[in-house]
């Protein structure tokens, strides 16, 4: 336990725990120290020096995020000295940002234009020296413009973090730029993670928000929105509210509002999945087929396998992602039902994620030669939209989500958070082979590789080796095991976002491992009260297999996939 010691912020006596910097025991107690590029998730590197206060008995200005706490140190947060300096601070970080707020996603959440204005900062005062700074594309999912980029080195830590170092330093005079890499052998997985830890928007997902827009105004068109699990637990940030408020059936009257036909929910996709998924894994341990079998849900996970890792695509599952699946049961058994012709059928998905982008555009997922998903929203550009089109969300009168596709179980909720997947999995693979509920796991931390969870799960005679892990770091150190014969699993989960789906790459900002607490937590609680809390006792699933998945080459068809080795993409530069 961290030894107690006494301290001073602005005359006021606080306990903080050794070890601890000013800038984390002021946040403890409750005081406010400015912050930029400073995240918790990261390494400190007092960059930004927005952070900076005055210490009894101490020259100059340290920043609070890198000075540690002592025994009776006396801390001061506000003062002229103090003020300047942050002015100057920003007007400095100002002169390596070029400013496009009426083009930027975060033109309504805008952390540097914020503390601009409180420090009464001339954002012009210099001139931009990155004004002619390329913008790159990373496939269809991501945008680096490296004219806002501070330099802060946030990206590159939580890059190589993620065990992907596709962004690094390049020298350019006496400068160092952060850029994408030229080696070959290294390439974007589209998680996004840059995006969220980058303090300034120097990252997007690529727009799709414009687009969007068209066909809500086409009358010849039928809009579908789906959103995924983890949504209803993250966009009312945007709104003020805490993190992990469920704003479900709000969420449903606000895409309404802005011009969706039908809304529905893709944790009922995430049911067929779950149920696709039980099935390939029986059969693959009744016919000593390739295990371990891994999800196949997260699309930088698949890209991370298919380029880093190609030996493993045979362990991936075949199942398609639970967006993909609803986007094809909306084009073929709900248009069927509802006598729709597909090709006027827009779907349009709301993730968590920039790589959701780059996975609806992947050619072998189509169906009948249509994209099962047309466009795909991040939760911060759906926000922009309500924004935008002035829909209040928290103040929303609540709207059920459309039948048949918007009655998800609990198992379907919980895809949202890492552990989710393998839960519900399992739940259905233990009633497939025994016709009884699942006990509870009992979950272990591994011993070798930080946020893997294992158990040993017991069906009739036979025992189970299965596991989750989050991070595409973290993933990376559980291959190499399997690549030795270090560890042997049968089933694992594995999401390249840390915390799973309620950390991507498309989520609200800032988030940080409370606030993916927070949000997984809320899923949870939607699987605790839910009546149906397997995919199998789902009655919109019995009647799609009593009714329409009665074929195999149906359910392959719309469920299942392929995956193939893949090299690095051409990146390019505007």
């Amino acid at each position: 336990m961290a030894k107690k010691i006494e301290i001073k912020i602005n005359n006021k006596k606080i306990i903080a725990e050794e070890g601890q910097t000013v800038l984390q025991a002021a946040e403890a107690n409750g005081l406010y120290i400015p912050t930029l590029c400073w995240h918790s998730d990261l390494e400190i590197k007092p960059n930004c020096r927005i952070c900076v206060v005055q210490i009894k008995g101490q020259k100059g200005l340290p920043t609070s995020c890198s000075t540690y706490v002592s025994e009776g140190m006396e801390v001061i947060t506000e003062s002229e000295e103090i003020a300047k300096a942050r002015q100057v601070n920003m007007e400095l970080i100002f002169a390596q940002h070029r400013e496009e707020c009426n083009d930027c996603v975060y033109m309504y959440n805008c952390q540097i234009k914020d503390l601009a204005k409180k420090f009464n900062s001339t954002i012009t005062r210099f001139p931009d020296r990155k004004n002619k700074f390329p913008t790159y594309q990373f496939s269809t999912a991501l945008q680096y413009d490296s004219s806002k980029c501070i330099d802060c080195g946030n990206c590159v830590e939580i890059c190589h973090k993620q065990g992907v170092d596709f962004l690094t330093y390049e020298k350019d005079n006496t400068f160092f730029n952060v850029v994408p890499t030229k080696d070959k052998n290294i390439d974007c997985i589209y998680c996004g993670q840059c995006l969220i830890h980058c303090p300034v928007g120097a990252f997007e997902g690529v727009g799709e928000f414009e687009g969007v827009e068209k066909p809500l105004l086409d009358k010849n068109k039928i809009v579908v929105f789906q959103f995924a699990p983890s949504v209803r637990v993250s966009i009312g940030e945007e709104f003020g509210l805490e993190p992990g408020a469920i704003v479900t059936e709000k969420l449903s009257a606000g895409l309404k509002m802005l011009g969706a036909d039908y809304v529905f929910d893709v944790a009922v996709g995430s049911d067929v999945t779950t149920i696709e998924e039980a099935k390939e894994f029986i059969e693959r341990v009744e016919a000593n087929g390739t295990l371990p079998m891994f999800t196949s849900c997260c699309p930088s996970w698949v890209k991370y396998i298919e380029f880093f890792y190609p030996e493993f695509i045979p362990n991936l599952t075949t199942v398609r992602s639970p967006q993909i699946n609803l986007g094809g049961l909306i084009k073929t058994y709900w248009a069927q039902s509802k006598k729709i012709d597909p090709k006027n059928i827009v779907v349009v998905s709301v993730m968590p994620c920039v790589a959701k982008k780059w996975e609806m555009n992947r050619p072998e997922l189509k169906i009948n030669g249509l994209k099962p998903v047309d466009y795909v929203l991040t939760t911060r550009e759906l926000a922009y939209l309500f924004k935008k089109h002035k829909i209040d969300l928290p103040n929303l009168k609540p709207k059920s989500l459309d039948d048949p596709l918007g009655r998800p179980t609990g198992s379907g909720v919980i895809y949202g958070a890492v552990g989710g997947v393998m839960e519900s999995a399992l739940r259905t693979v233990y009633f497939q082979l025994t016709g009884q509920k699942l006990p509870n796991i009992c979950w272990q931390n591994s011993s070798d590789i930080l946020g893997l969870q294992e158990a040993t799960l017991k069906i009739k005679n036979k025992e189970y080796k299965v596991a989750f892990v989050s991070g595409s770091g973290p993933a990376e150190k559980l291959l190499k095991k399997l690549q030795k014969k270090q560890v042997k699993y049968d089933y694992v989960e594995v999401m390249a976002c840390p915390g799973g789906c309620i950390g991507g790459g498309g989520q609200p900002v800032p988030t940080n491992q409370k606030i993916r607490a927070k949000r997984a937590k809320s899923l949870f609680n939607i699987d605790v009260a839910s009546k149906l809390k397997a995919a199998q006792d789902s009655p919109e699933m019995k009647k799609l297999y009593a009714e329409y998945f009665t074929d195999k080459k149906i359910i392959h068809k719309i469920c299942h996939t392929h995956f193939n080795k893949t090299t690095k993409q051409v990146h390019p530069v505007k």
